[in-house]
C-alpha cells in the first residue's frame, strides 16, 4: 500500500508531500493522521529549519476523500465529533509549528486543502491553482478550518467564500490574502526556493518564534501587558547566544553562522 505522505529531507529543510495523485490528495482518516505524526516529528528535529507542504500529481489537496465522507455521513455525531477533533489537531499543529512553513500550491486546493494553505506561513501558488470553501454545496461548513481561513482572508471575504462555495482562482486568492505570490508554474520551485534561502539566512530562534509573536500581538488587548512581553522578548533575544552571534556577525560585517 502507498504511503499517503512522502517526507522527503533536503538538508534542512523537510519537504512533506501529501501523496494520493490517484485521488488528488483527498484527505482521511490516515492522510490526516500521517500528516499529524510527520509535523509532529519536524517539530522536534532540531536539523530541521524549514517545512514545505506540497501535493504529488495533479493537485495540492481536493478536500475531502469521498469514501471517507460517506463512511463519516453513516456514523454517529459522536464519531463525527471525534474525526473532527483529529483535523482540529492537524490544523493547530500546523499553524502553531515552531518552524516557517511554505505551501506550494499548484492544481485544485479545496475544503480542508484551503485549511492547509491557510495555516502556512508563507504560500505560492501557480496561476492554474484552484480554490474552493465547497462545504456548504454539501449543506455543510468549512468549521474546523475557518479559524484559520478567517485569519488569512479577513470575515468580510470569509462570509462570501464559506456561503456561496465558488471556486475562484490564484489571482482572487492573492487579492484576498489567501496567498501571497502567483508564479509561472515553471517558476514556481524558484520561488519555494527563494523563500527557503531566505529563511535559511535568518536566525532560527527568530524565524522560529515569529509566528508566536504575531499571534500573541495579535490577540493581545491589553497594550501595557503588550509592550511589557515585546520588551522581555527583544531583551531576551538580544543576550541570547543567537541574538549574540547575529550582531555580532553584522557588526564584524560577516555572515552568521548559521547562514547558508
Amino acid at each position: 500500500m502507498t504511503h499517503p505522505l512522502l517526507n522527503v529531507r533536503e538538508g534542512a529543510v523537510a519537504r512533506l508531500r501529501l501523496n494520493r495523485p490517484d485521488l488528488h490528495n483527498a484527505f482521511d482518516a490516515m492522510v490526516i493522521a500521517a500528516l499529524t505524526g510527520a509535523l509532529e516529528a519536524v517539530a522536534a528535529d532540531d536539523s530541521v529549519r524549514v517545512v514545505v507542504l506540497e501535493g504529488e500529481g495533479a493537485s495540492f489537496s481536493a478536500g475531502a476523500d469521498l469514501n471517507w465522507m460517506r463512511g463519516m455521513a453513516a456514523a454517529s455525531e459522536a464519531a463525527n465529533r471525534e474525526d473532527s477533533l483529529a483535523l482540529a489537531r492537524l490544523m493547530r499543529t500546523l499553524d502553531e509549528l515552531p518552524k516557517p512553513t511554505i505551501a506550494r500550491v499548484h492544481g485544485a486546493a479545496f475544503g480542508g486543502g484551503v485549511g492547509l494553505v491557510a495555516c502556512c506561513d508563507i504560500a505560492i501558488a501557480a496561476p492554474e491553482a484552484k480554490f474552493g470553501l465547497t462545504e456548504s454545496k454539501l449543506g455543510l461548513l468549512p468549521a474546523v478550518i475557518s479559524p484559520y481561513v478567517i485569519e488569512a482572508i479577513g470575515p468580510r471575504q470569509a462570509r462570501r467564500w464559506f456561503a456561496t462555495a465558488e471556486i475562484f482562482t490564484a489571482d482572487t486568492a492573492l487579492e484576498i490574502g489567501l496567498v501571497h505570490q502567483v508564479v509561472p508554474g515553471n517558476e514556481l520551485d524558484q520561488a519555494v526556493q527563494r523563500q527557503i534561502d531566505l529563511l535559511l539566512k535568518a536566525g532560527p530562534v527568530a524565524s522560529a518564534t515569529a509566528k508566536a509573536l504575531v499571534r500573541r500581538v495579535t490577540g493581545e488587548r491589553d497594550r501595557d501587558r503588550l509592550d511589557a512581553d515585546n520588551a522581555a522578548l527583544i531583551a531576551g533575544l538580544r543576550v541570547s547566544a543567537e541574538g549574540q552571534e547575529g550582531l555580532g556577525a553584522f557588526l564584524e560585517k560577516r555572515k552568521p553562522h548559521w547562514a547558508q
